[in-house]
């Protein structure tokens, strides 16, 4: 188990999921920045969110630590400030997985040396550690689906190509 930081979506759509106690067992911690809290808690709330109480119990639990990020950065494309924060923690914690789901993001973070994960990785690293099975990760993603995730026809069909080959199908 491991660290990584965090943007907003990944858990908002983890914690819609019904996840995050799994999601446990692949991070020992997950940092976010001040505004990724304001965006998952604090505006989640104000919208009547279910997600938004399950994150911040975790906030209050210490599994998830929210974190001050004063600097900026030049970054060769264009993020909105959740994201731009999110890579500078990962950035200044020196912590080199970052868990971001939007292609942008995706992007700055590769520029920057950062990993991108992404909710998908977190489902199929829990069908490789065996706290999922491959039926559970088709309705999880078709949860997810249901709830807003967007996801393009062709990287569906490769998660469900590598989650066959990871479960022996």
């Amino acid at each position: 188990m491991n660290e990584i930081v965090s943007n907003a979506a990944p858990l908002i759509y983890l914690a819609i999921a019904g996840q995050m106690d799994l999601v446990k067992k692949t991070y020992k911690k997950i940092y976010i920045s001040r505004e990724a809290r304001i965006e998952v808690v604090d505006n989640g709330k104000k919208l009547k969110k279910v997600d938004a109480l399950i994150i911040e119990k975790e906030i209050v639990a210490g599994w998830i630590e929210v974190c001050e990020v004063k600097k900026t950065m030049d970054i060769p494309i264009e993020l909105d400030r959740g994201e731009e924060a999110t890579l500078i923690l990962a950035r200044d914690k020196d912590i080199k997985e970052v868990l971001i789901d939007d292609a942008p993001g995706r992007a700055a973070a590769i520029v920057m040396g950062l990993i991108p994960r992404g909710t998908l990785y977190i489902l199929l690293k829990l069908l490789i550690m065996k706290e999922i099975d491959f039926n559970r990760l088709i309705k999880i993603l078709e949860a997810l689906i249901k709830k807003g995730f967007r996801l393009k026809e062709e990287i569906y069909l490769r998660v469900i190509e590598e989650a066959r080959r990871i479960s022996g199908f």
